[in-house]
């Protein structure tokens, strides 16, 4: 963790926790919005426990040994973000039903042996995530990130003792003015819905944290907040591999090539559905190898005869024990 600027010296607290993965893993790089950095061979990633700063360190030693440390102004902060930062990574997850199920998939087996450690990316909280859903909607991903970053620079707090910034908080978005909010390049209907939201979270009226399907319907009832942005916070804040953003532009492109069998053709949201509902409970993984196999010319030319729906029930992403007995892969 040598990347940040102060001394070990002046962190009250540190933590430690070496992980064995519950499946295959490669630890990823740098986020676009700059919060997680690459030091070396490390990811660095500041956080906050309430009001205290958390300064959290990740290495992957080996394939099998993935090693967490944190510093903090408490034991508690210091737990807390190793906590958030397993979930972020998602070392914690058992993807073994997934790949067992279909490993021989007509569609996505082939991407699927190519590229086990596969995981959709995540954001350490589903604040976070849902930021991110709000400022991508309908825009760019390059110009959506110009926005994050324009967020965490005027609203993120800072911490002096690694020079890092964390995400702007729901309070922190809740007190700006949607014109203030629009400064950043938000749209003035993505300005209103990302301060509306930053309300409701603040005052607790949504617990994004808590029952996750509570927390959808909330969000639903906010002018300007669809599916696609409930489906993606889920997806990549709350951990929940069943939801897939089907209304992406990019699945409506891809799916609609698929079943067309020719370039520029548009599929429905409906049909991007009907395509990953075989999957299950892991459809939002699906959809992840989906988009990564036709990068990589891995998928068939045309979509296989749809199967019958998995229906075996897998509960969201939940934490591992520190060192699980066996090897789960």
């Amino acid at each position: 963790m040598s990347g940040a600027r102060a001394p070990v010296g002046d962190w009250p607290v540190e933590h430690r926790e070496e992980v064995l993965p519950a499946w295959s893993f490669r630890l990823g790089g740098a986020s676009g919005d700059g919060l997680l950095r690459r030091h070396g061979s490390a990811l660095l990633r500041l956080l906050h426990w309430r009001e205290e700063p958390v300064l959290v360190g990740i290495v992957q030693a080996s394939p099998r040994r993935v090693i967490f440390a944190a510093r903090a102004l408490s034991d508690e902060g210091a737990r807390h973000g190793i906590e958030r930062m397993r979930f972020a990574t998602g070392v914690d997850d058992d993807l073994r039903e997934f790949h067992e199920s279909f490993g021989g998939d007509a569609l996505l087996g082939r991407a699927l042996r190519a590229h086990p450690s596969l995981r959709p990316s995540r954001k350490p909280t589903a604040w976070e995530a849902l930021t991110a859903a709000i400022t991508e909607q309908l825009i760019e991903i390059e110009r959506a990130i110009l926005i994050q970053r324009q967020l965490i620079a005027r609203l993120g707090r800072r911490c002096e003792r690694s020079g890092l910034r964390d995400a702007a908080s729901p309070g922190a978005v809740a007190g700006e003015a949607p014109a203030r909010l629009q400064s950043f390049g938000l749209a003035e209907t993505r300005a209103f819905a990302l301060r509306r939201t930053a309300a409701a979270v603040h005052r607790g009226t949504i617990d994004l944290e808590g029952d996750p399907e509570a927390s959808w319907s909330r969000l639903r009832a906010i002018p300007g907040v669809g599916a696609w942005t409930v489906e993606y916070m889920a997806l990549h804040g709350q951990g929940r591999y069943d939801q897939v953003p089907a209304a992406d532009l990019g699945f409506l492109k891809l799916v609609g090539t698929l079943i067309a069998g020719r370039p520029q053709a548009l599929a429905d949201e409906a049909e991007v559905r009907g395509l990953l509902e075989p999957y299950g409970a892991w459809r939002g993984l699906a959809g992840e190898y989906l988009t990564w196999a036709a990068r990589r010319n891995l998928l068939p030319a045309r979509p296989p005869t749809p199967r019958r729906p998995a229906t075996t029930p897998v509960p969201p992403s939940r934490r591992r024990d520190l060192h699980p007995a066996g090897t789960r892969w």
